[in-house]
């Protein structure tokens, strides 16, 4: 059974400040969550309903676990943050960066004040699928453990090195080290299709609507974009989309 206490707290993970206070966070859905147990993150509690552990199997990440809570649908839906609850939800400590970024080699994306949680989520999901290991938010981006970001980096969130940073400090620190090159994506870059196979670096994206912030324009070592077609009516590309498309073009030149 679901305490009051349990609910009330589970709740307040809703909300950024709480679950800075409580360094908690929430997954649900059987795939973000089994993912979530297969990971390294500490998962303290599982709350599900009956039916949901009935068939579960011998091979489910979710069999054998001492920490699950059977509740009533209606309790899932009163602690859920989806519109529709999916049977299980899991309570999880948030990783601290016990490492450093690599300023030495390989492709780190880099965002720049990215504000919207579906974007986010579709981020770091793609990173994932081009082996991008280290992910570097800005400190004005939307938290990486909002619940809708969770969701929508379907468990590729906790395969990533996820990492906090001013950055300018960030890009004065490379500077100082081995000076990998920053690949910014800007509207008046150079034509991506274009350009002379890539090195390590960083990739750095800009916000939905503004782009790379003035202040991080000067860190950029080559500026580049996705060439519209010439019958194009449309001024920009969704800021996920456009960061599937010059992944897809890093790792092609990349092999």
């Amino acid at each position: 059974m679901l305490t009051r206490n349990q609910a009330k707290l589970i709740t307040s993970l809703h909300q950024k400040k709480f679950r800075k206070e409580e360094n908690l966070f929430i997954a649900e859905g059987e795939k973000v969550v089994s993912d979530l147990l297969l990971s390294e993150v500490y998962v303290r509690e599982i709350y599900c309903t009956e039916e949901f552990v009935t068939r579960q199997t011998k091979t489910s990440a979710f069999y054998g676990r001492k920490n699950l809570v059977i509740i009533e649908e209606d309790e899932l839906k009163k602690i859920s943050a989806l519109s529709t609850p999916q049977q299980v939800l899991a309570l999880a400590d948030i990783p601290g960066e016990d490492e450093d970024i690599n300023y030495e080699s390989g492709l780190k994306l880099v965002f720049d004040n990215i504000k919207d949680p579906g974007n986010m989520g579709t981020l770091i999901r793609t990173a994932d699928w081009f082996g991008i290991r280290e992910v570097i938010c800005s400190l004005e981006c939307v938290d990486c453990y909002n619940p809708k970001v969770v969701q929508g980096a379907m468990g590729s969130l906790f395969r990533l090195k996820m990492f906090n940073r001013n950055l300018k400090e960030l890009f004065h620190i490379n500077s100082s080290k081995n000076n990998l090159p920053v690949y910014g994506m800007v509207l008046n870059g150079n034509n991506i299709y274009e350009e002379e196979p890539f090195k390590d670096g960083f990739i750095l994206i800009g916000n939905e609507s503004t782009g790379i912030e003035e202040e991080h324009i000067s860190f950029i070592s080559k500026a580049l974009t996705i060439p519209a077609s010439s019958s194009t009516k449309a001024n920009s590309l969704n800021v996920a989309i456009a960061s599937g498309i010059v992944c897809s073009e890093f790792f092609r030149r990349k092999q």
